[in-house]
């Protein structure tokens, strides 16, 4: 079985009763933010050293349990003892630290290690000295017997370095931890409230980076603004992603009354930001999943939720055109020009996915801004009907060259099937 044992002791600061564990980062305890990466670690039993039940740590068993493990508090290291067997595989996180899980997964799947620090940088940022040239990171893993030397130790011992000296003791082997990991923010050791706010930023502003898959559009550059200046605020009040997802169906319903109201400017720009507020509101479902917290918004929920998007631009610019007054013309024409525009938007970007700027046709605030502006100085019809047919035109070209250059001396592909292809 696979143990993980955490520490809920040392004060988080000047004020003896703050814990560090405690200490907030993104909305969630830095207890919580291990216990994710205890789970991800598939560990089947996970054990907090504390000196005292608090109600977080009912909510943090509730969450534990969820994820199929065991919970256990004790307050002293020989109360640990009977909760490790020999045979058990034990990993240890060091009260406070914060770290990305993929770094940490990629330094302990190897096998036993103590992971370690040059004593330089490390001993400033409140890593427990090992010798004279280490410092203790924060993590190590080893074999269940080597905590049997608990039962011999006096109770007040702290857990942490009790464990870390038994694991030097029976020769575990050390690996250092790349210093770009401290420089960067994905390993850190949260002591007070005022490191647990630069940590904060630093790990939103790493999340909201890695997202980034691509080209990065006008929206997309908002939203991750938005994440990083609002997004500390907006998860310590309690909100999550799904009550932003909510907020930004109500912008959409806004923006499809002000259209049905004959304000069609207005509603292309609503449904715009409506996109906008939806995706500070995936960054933060991203952020959430990508930190083991929660499930953050569904993928499928906000495909959906971009589908509506598109439909309501479609609704509003066939509102807007003037084929709708004409009598003799089918009803549903004018919808159809502005459906073919919204399927380009689509189209280009996959056909085309080498080209960069493509994906500034999947951004629906630059969409909104666009049908905003033609509404408004330019017939809408005839602009749309030209940017079906300027998108058309520039697909079939660049698809076009792309195959010629792919063809050697521009001769035809054989055909992978000659059997099938060729006449008899």
């Amino acid at each position: 079985m696979r143990v993980a044992v955490l520490s809920l002791i040392e004060a988080g600061g000047g004020d003896p009763a703050a814990l560090r564990g405690y200490l907030p980062i993104g909305g969630r305890s830095v207890l919580r933010h291990q216990i994710g990466l205890a789970l991800s670690l598939n560990a089947k039993r996970i054990v907090v050293m504390a000196e005292a039940i608090s109600g977080e740590l009912v909510a943090m068993q509730h969450v534990t349990e969820a994820g199929g493990a065991q919970f256990h508090v004790v307050p002293t290291v020989r109360a640990l003892v009977p909760l490790i067997a020999p045979e058990d595989d034990v990993i240890v996180l060091a009260d406070g630290l914060l770290a990305m899980p993929d770094a940490l997964h990629d330094l302990v799947d190897s096998g036993p290690v103590v992971l370690t620090l040059p004593i330089e940088p490390a001993l400033p940022l409140g890593f427990e000295r090992i010798d004279l040239n280490n410092a203790f990171a924060g993590v190590m893993r080893f074999a269940g017997r080597i905590a049997a030397g608990l039962a011999d130790l006096p109770p007040e011992w702290n857990p942490q370095s009790a464990l870390l000296r038994l694991a030097i003791q029976g020769r575990i082997a050390q690996r250092s931890v790349p210093a770009a990991l401290l420089d960067d923010g994905r390993w850190s050791l949260v002591r007070d409230e005022q490191e647990a706010q630069v940590a904060e930023r630093r790990w939103l502003r790493l999340h909201t980076r890695l997202s980034g898959d691509g080209a990065i559009t006008p929206g997309e550059h908002l939203a991750k603004m938005a994440v990083n200046r609002f997004g500390p605020a907006l998860l310590h009040a309690g909100t999550r992603p799904s009550l932003l997802g909510l907020a930004a169906g109500v912008i959409g319903l806004l923006g499809g009354g002000a259209g049905w109201l004959g304000q069609l400017t207005v509603g292309f720009v609503l449904l715009g930001l409506a996109w906008l507020v939806a995706q500070v509101a995936r960054l933060l479902g991203q952020v959430e999943r990508a930190s083991l917290l929660a499930s953050g918004l569904a993928r499928r929920s906000v495909a959906l939720f971009h589908l509506l998007i598109d439909g309501g631009f479609v609704t509003l610019a066939g509102w807007g055109s003037s084929l709708s007054a004409a009598p003799s013309i089918p009803v549903g024409a004018a919808f159809f020009v502005p459906l073919v525009f919204m399927i380009c938007t689509r189209l280009m970007p996959l056909a085309l996915h080498a080209h960069r700027w493509t994906s500034w046709l999947s951004d629906r605030l630059v969409i909104g801004a666009f049908l905003a502006a033609v509404h408004l100085f330019l017939p809408l019809d005839v602009m749309l009907a030209l940017s079906v047919i300027v998108l058309l035109g520039i697909c079939v070209f660049s698809l076009q060259i792309g195959l010629d250059r792919s063809l050697p001396n521009g001769q035809p592909v054989a055909s992978p099937n000659p059997q099938l292809t060729t006449r008899q």
